[in-house]
């Protein structure tokens, strides 16, 4: 028969996440090898102990083992910062759960991953920042952080147009501003560019993501730590005053714990942190723009994002449209990168074949902006013939050419010798070969998708508009461009 206790403590021994088990006077009755390994003992120096004496840094109201056993509460994804009983400093993320028994509360037992070496790069990336920024010279002197500018924000399409012009009027003012967006799109580049369109634009320009580090760390890194408010802290200053009389970009800020985001609520409403231990509060001059991949209403009704942070930062709601809603825009965006990466690359520019050029105008770009670019720098390396074709491209792509016949987004077969619909009642082929540039045959792409709408519509421009998912006035603007008027045979409706 199996020994149950043996194949629990194997058990215990090959799981990547340390385990440490006390009863409900904090003695320890059960700690695994990972445990010891985050923490720089063996679990022979602490089972049978009590945690006190094998973490003396350590107090009832600073161990979550033992806030546990004293509330009977849960407390889920907490960082700790201590030292063991040989000096060693260690950080863990913790989460910690009651034990009970027939309602009795019997121990608790902790979940942990170690995060040490994660704090000590991050506290030195500040340190950094700090130190460089003070080279700089104070808030007379500085240049940006920006390494983007509206011109960098390559389209055309109306819907990109419209972000433009709207970030370049958020960029004459302070308020928050809130950047939507799916991965990809660009929303690094338009927080950037705001930054360097704006008065602040010879301050900093400080970035955090706010998915990339666990909710103690991303506290003090962004208010800064005092001198003893853990175990070998020093007086640091935090984002927010490195961003001083700049801004701070805070990237996934649905993705930060809701008790952060009360804190920084409260810097919003009045321009004060507080340094990590410390009881004076400093002021600072930052604008916060942060950012979101996801809807930020759904984020608020998942309880994501804060309801009153969301109208705090929501002053100004940029959202970036996603490619697959601006195809028009893919031909300037691969003469765009296509240019960049030749001259980065140190290579000759090559154009797309027709059969890249089709697949392009044809595929959903679920990376969106990002995915087009790697894609096209890819090429760019392993391409040896005068154009770039299939097989240079990276393989998911590939096999998505190799699906025949591709089709339109539309619903039109877009393989060699498909025929495309023209006003003046004739057909227009796609042919390998036939010359047209990546932009020529986009707008006859867009030219037929128009004129079937308007066909079926019978010409009602508000009917054409919902079937092609667009606004009456983009509809009226993209007419314009394409030299799109009602046949003089045609009543208005």
């Amino acid at each position: 028969m199996i020994d149950q206790t043996r194949l629990l403590k194997a058990l215990m021994d090959v799981i990547d996440e340390g385990i440490h088990v006390v009863d409900e006077s904090g003695v320890t009755v059960l700690y695994n090898h990972q445990a010891g390994l985050n923490d720089g003992l063996t679990p022979e120096e602490v089972v049978g102990r009590h945690l006190l004496d094998v973490f003396p840094s350590l107090t009832p109201a600073t161990s979550t083992l033992l806030k546990v056993l004293a509330t009977g509460q849960p407390i889920p994804a907490h960082e700790q910062t201590f030292t063991n009983y040989k000096g060693q400093r260690v950080t863990t993320v913790n989460s910690t759960l009651p034990i009970f028994h027939e309602g009795r509360l019997v121990g608790a037992i902790e979940v942990s991953r170690d995060v040490t070496r994660v704090r000590e790069l991050s506290e030195r990336v500040v340190g950094l920042q700090a130190e460089l920024l003070g080279r700089r010279g104070g808030r007379s002197a500085g240049a940006s952080g920006a390494r983007y500018t509206m011109d960098d924000l390559v389209g055309e399409h109306p819907l990109m147009a419209a972000v433009k012009e709207k970030a370049l009027k958020a960029a004459c003012s302070d308020s928050p501003v809130l950047v939507c967006g799916e991965t990809g799109t660009g929303k690094e580049l338009l927080v950037h560019a705001i930054h360097a369109a704006s008065s602040r634009r010879r301050r900093p320009l400080v970035a955090q993501n706010c998915a990339a580090l666990p909710e103690g760390l991303l506290e003090s890194l962004l208010f800064g730590t005092a001198r003893g408010s853990f175990t070998g802290a020093e007086d640091r200053p935090g984002l927010f005053e490195l961003a001083d009389g700049g801004t701070l970009y805070l990237d996934e800020i649905n993705s930060m714990q809701p008790d952060l985001q009360t804190k920084l609520l409260r810097v919003l409403q009045d321009g004060r942190i507080r340094r990590v231990g410390e009881t004076v509060e400093r002021q600072v001059d930052v604008r916060v723009i942060a950012s979101t991949n996801e809807d930020p209403a759904a984020a608020v009704a998942a309880g994501r994002l804060r309801r009153d942070l969301y109208y705090r930062i929501n002053v100004v709601t940029l959202e970036l449209p996603p490619l697959r809603e601006r195809r028009s825009d893919i031909p300037l965006l691969v003469e765009h990168f296509l240019a960049k990466h030749s001259a980065r690359l140190g290579v000759e520019p090559r154009p797309l074949s027709p059969e890249v050029e089709r697949l392009f105008l044809t595929h959903t770009w679920p990376g969106n902006v990002r995915e087009l670019e790697h894609a096209l720098e890819a090429a760019l390396q392993l391409a040896s013939g005068p154009v770039i074709t299939v097989a240079d491209l990276p393989a998911h792509l590939q096999r998505l050419a190799a699906e025949e016949p591709v089709q339109h987004p539309d619903g039109w077969s877009l393989h060699e010798g498909t025929t495309v619909p023209r006003s003046q009642g004739g057909r227009s082929h796609v042919h390998r070969g036939d010359g047209h540039t990546l932009r020529r045959r986009l707008a006859y792409l867009e030219r037929a998708a128009v004129e079937k709408a308007l066909e079926e519509a019978g010409w009602n421009l508000s009917r054409a508009a919902r079937i092609l998912g667009l606004p009456r006035q983009t509809l009226q603007y993209r007419m314009k461009v394409l030299g799109l008027k009602r046949p003089e045979h045609m009543p208005h409706p």
